[in-house]
This record gives C-alpha cells, structure tokens and sequence, in this order.
C-alpha cells in the first residue's frame, strides 16, 4: 500500500503504542469492570500520562498537537479492548480541546496544566432532559451577578458527572437561541452544583453517567471559554471531532469482534467440520470485512479533511461517524450470529461489545441528525 492511503511512521508509532497500552491495561480488565460498573480512574489518567488527555491540544498549551486521523487511531485502539473508556478519553480530549482553542490565557492557564495531565478529567456538558438533537434548545441559565454567573438547570446523560474534576458546560446567557449560549468551565465541589444517580444503562457500564444539577449555582465570570453568546459555535466545532472519535470506537469495537469470530469459527466443528470451513461463514466474514475497511477508509479521509480545516469537513465528519456506527454494530451482531448460542453468553466479549456500541448511533448527534446534515449540504451546493 503506497502513496496518500499509508499512514506514516509516526502514525504507525502513535497507533502501535496506543494498541501496546490497550493490550496491557485496557482488554484484560474490560469485562470486570462492565460487570463491576467500575470506572477505571487510575486506568484513564495513566493513558495521560503517554500524552492522550491532550492529543490535540497545542503544543504552547502542554499538549501534543497531533490531527484527528492520530486521535481517530489512539481511540479506535482503545476501543479494541474497552469502547467506554475509549469514549471517555475522547470526551475529556473535546473538553480540553475547547478550552485551549477558544479559552483566553487566564482560564487556559488555570485549568489546562492539570487537564492535560489528566491529573484533572473534564466532563462536557451540553445535552438537556428536552434538548438532545434540538442542542440550541438549551434552557439551563447563567445570569450575571457581579463577577459571577448564577446557573440554574439539568444537563443530561453527563458521562462523568459526580466523578470528574472539571465540566464544560453549555449556558444561556440570553433569549436569543443560538447566539444566546455561552461556554462556562464548572469545578467539582461548586456550592449549588449536584449529581443525579448513577444512570442503569444498557451499555458502557465502565463510564458513569448521571445528571449534572445547577441551583444558584455561582460560577467566576473568569471561568468562561470566549465571549458571551459563543458557546453554541464552540459546541458545534467540537461535535465533528467527536463524531470521529466515537465513529473510530465503532471502529475498533468491530475490529476486535470479527478478530474473535474468525477465531473462533476455525475452533467451532458442527457436521465433523469447523464452521469456517462452511461458505455462509466466509460469506459473512468476507462482508464483516469489507465494511469495517469501508467505514475506516471514510472516517480516515473525514480525520484528514477536520485537521485540513476543508469546506466539506462537517458532512464528511457526518457520513463518516454514520456509516462507521451503523456499520461497526452490524459487524458486531454478525460476530455475535457465528457465536450461535456463546455469543449471547458473558463468558465472551461479543455481547458486551454489542451493547456498548448500541449507543455510538445515538451519541454526538444521532444518525438520522447526520443524514440531515448531509442532505443539507449537498442540496445547498
């Protein structure tokens, strides 16, 4: 493979030492922790530690300033052994992300050092009890007082509320419904800020999630990312970075699933044979394959066109994270149908895959959203 499809050596480095820290802390713990609903805290940070709670933070700001196709291979590596924790890493990395790209140099210098470390994890906060798809239907106010914001309202499905140090959190700071949102950094341990339960989730049982709850809570005007009345813009540059992390998670997700069924079809004998031997199997393979390789391909060209800046990154941002999503849980229901009766048992790792990528689908704007976006574009041409 030669020419603009080779990833280059330093991307193959990043890659290689993303898959090396998976198979050392990531996949033999997984299915503990889903069983467990342990947060693995000490697993997370030590990823920081090989510069992964910044990789596209800048260089000036401590972090390693690389472009979405390496973080797209960092999280597609993790997500070979744990996609939950994968997504939580590519959660903190938007919420640093933001902080470096639209924040000013007091609040930069205030969080960032501890949030590139990972000493500190970040938690984003935009998703409301009404307003998922609807993002500018935010109703969570912050109204000023002096030097601080008062905030009041819920924000919604927040992975790491009650557990993270830092939350990026989208506020209406006025009537006027996209322009009316600004970005707001939120410290654990705020008088007024609060957690709901923990959310009894399907899947990513590794990654907590709860409601993140605001009564008068008083927040330094200084804690705030840009200008009054930026935040919504700030929130929709993150989303297609985030679109091609979780798509990337899909992707490993996938990767590890048709690894175990290939696997596991050579050992499996029905009829005095192994089932890889029978031509629906390697059917199924050979499409397992060929659409996991045709998701990676777009989501890879998507990761190139964000880091470019192109015109058309957000709709390639969008095919990619759909077909990526929809694609990996097809793979992996596919895994679980050569397993037959195992691949529904939690002595393998197909089913919990299974559940934990039911989400990527709905998460960092859903796939009927992405359709819409695509549509749009193309009929605004």
């Amino acid at each position: 493979m030669t020419g603009q499809f080779q990833l280059t050596d330093d991307q193959l480095a990043i890659q290689d030492m993303a898959r090396k820290f998976t198979a050392d802390r990531i996949t033999p713990f997984a299915a503990q922790w889903d069983e467990d609903h342990h947060f693995p805290r000490d697993v997370v940070q030590a990823a920081g530690e090989l510069g992964f709670g910044a990789i596209y933070v800048s260089e000036e700001s401590g972090g390693i300033a690389l472009g979405r196709l390496e973080a797209a291979l960092i999280m597609e590596a993790m997500a070979y052994g744990c996609p939950a924790t994968s997504a939580y890493i590519s959660i903190h990395n938007m919420a640093s992300w933001m902080i470096d790209r639209f924040g000013g140099a007091e609040v930069k210098a205030k969080f960032l050092p501890k949030l590139v470390s990972m000493e500190h994890i970040a938690s984003y906060a935009l998703t409301e009890p009404g307003s998922g798809s609807d993002a500018a239907a935010l109703k969570t106010t912050a109204v000023l007082d002096g030097d601080h914001y008062v905030l009041n309202g819920t924000k919604q499905f927040i992975s790491g509320s009650g557990f993270n140090d830092i939350y990026v959190v989208m506020v209406r700071t006025s009537e006027d419904k996209s322009k009316g949102v600004s970005c707001l950094v939120v410290e654990k341990g705020t008088p007024g800020l609060s957690h709901g339960a923990p959310e009894n989730k399907l899947g990513w049982n590794a990654s907590p999630t709860a409601q993140l709850i605001f009564e008068d809570c008083r927040v330094p005007v200084a804690n705030r990312v840009g200008g009054e009345g930026e935040g919504f813009r700030f929130a929709m540059a993150g989303l297609d970075g985030g679109r091609l992390n979780i798509g990337a998670c899909s992707l490993g997700g996938a990767q590890r699933c048709l690894d175990e069924a290939v696997k596991y079809t050579k050992e499996r004998q029905q009829f005095g044979s192994p089932i890889a031997d029978f031509q629906n199997t390697q059917f199924m393979l050979a499409d397992m394959a060929t659409d996991l390789e045709a998701a990676r391909a777009l989501l890879y060209l998507a990761a190139a066109k964000v880091t470019e800046n192109a015109p058309d990154k957000t709709r390639f941002s969008a095919m990619a994270k759909r077909l990526a999503t929809d694609s990996g849980s097809k793979i992996v229901n596919d895994a679980l149908q050569l397993f037959g009766g195992y691949g529904y048992l939690k002595d393998y790792p197909i089913e919990r895959f299974w559940r934990d990528l039911r989400v990527h689908s709905i998460l960092e704007g859903t796939n009927q959203v992405m359709r819409m976006i695509v549509g749009r574009d193309m009929l605004r041409q």
